[in-house]
């Protein structure tokens, strides 16, 4: 398994255009926040739990992944998914399933619109089209950028 350092660094070749990276600093919580948004609202039986309950399972893998690469930056994304969630429930409470959905569904796709507009700037594709674990590696990168501003280590 690549180290922690590895990922950022194949990232961050991918990243060089101070646009692209403004950029991504919008649209990739974004279109973290939106996809927690749409698993979300998958059905779930009752006798199960309920909504959000196949969301915390990914979220649970998703942090299991980063757990590997780094403990502290696994509870850092940690930290990022419990305010997220708390945003999704409130936003879930307040719209309504059917109105949360179209939120969701507009956020992620005006956020990959820009996404793809700060690749076209950077000169380079986006990093997920050579390795799909890119698509978890966006969000800690950001996280890991926080981190180290605030003085902690990955």
């Amino acid at each position: 398994m690549r180290s922690i350092n590895e990922w950022f660094g194949g990232y961050s070749a991918d990243h060089q255009n101070p646009t692209n990276r403004w950029v991504h600093w919008i649209c990739v919580p974004t279109i973290l926040w939106a996809t927690i948004a749409v698993l979300w609202l998958i059905p779930v039986s009752p006798m199960m739990g309920r909504p959000g309950f196949w969301c915390g399972l990914v979220m649970v893998a998703a942090v299991a992944f980063y757990w590997r690469l780094s403990h502290a930056l696994g509870a850092a994304m940690l930290v990022v998914f419990i305010v997220f969630g708390a945003l999704t429930e409130w936003l879930y409470r307040s719209l309504g399933p059917t109105h949360l959905l179209w939120l969701a569904i507009g956020v992620f796709a005006a956020a990959w619109i820009g996404q793809f507009v700060g690749h076209m700037i950077e000169g380079r594709r986006p990093s997920f089209l050579t390795n799909l674990a890119y698509l978890l590696i966006g969000p800690a990168w950001l996280t890991g950028k926080i981190m180290r501003r605030i003085g902690i280590a990955y």
